[in-house]
């Protein structure tokens, strides 16, 4: 009877310096993918707190033009001309536009 003898697999120098290079590029590419989603997910974050920032900038913005709409209409100055004590003569009031 014959025995069996089992195939043994040899690589060459060169089969072995591929499979290497194979093997180290798989594991770079895996971390760069890792490191670049950590990036983006830093990035993410940072644009939606300026964009809550920005809201709230125009919140305080548009409740500062309200205010000035209140503090320069025709009845708040009337009312500030008459604790003043002074008369208030429509004549002499000049609109200048842009």
């Amino acid at each position: 009877m014959k025995k069996n003898k089992k195939a043994v697999i040899r690589f060459t120098k060169g089969e072995k310096l591929l499979m290497s290079c194979c093997l180290f590029l798989l594991i770079t590419m895996l971390l760069v993918q890792v490191f670049c989603g950590s990036l983006e997910g830093n990035l993410n974050m940072s644009v939606e707190k300026l964009k809550y920032q920005i809201q709230e900038q125009e919140k305080k913005n548009e409740s500062l033009q309200m205010q000035v709409s209140e503090l320069t209409s025709y009845d708040k100055i009337k009312d500030i001309v008459k604790e003043m004590g002074l008369a208030y003569n429509n004549e002499n009031i000049i609109v200048v536009t842009k």
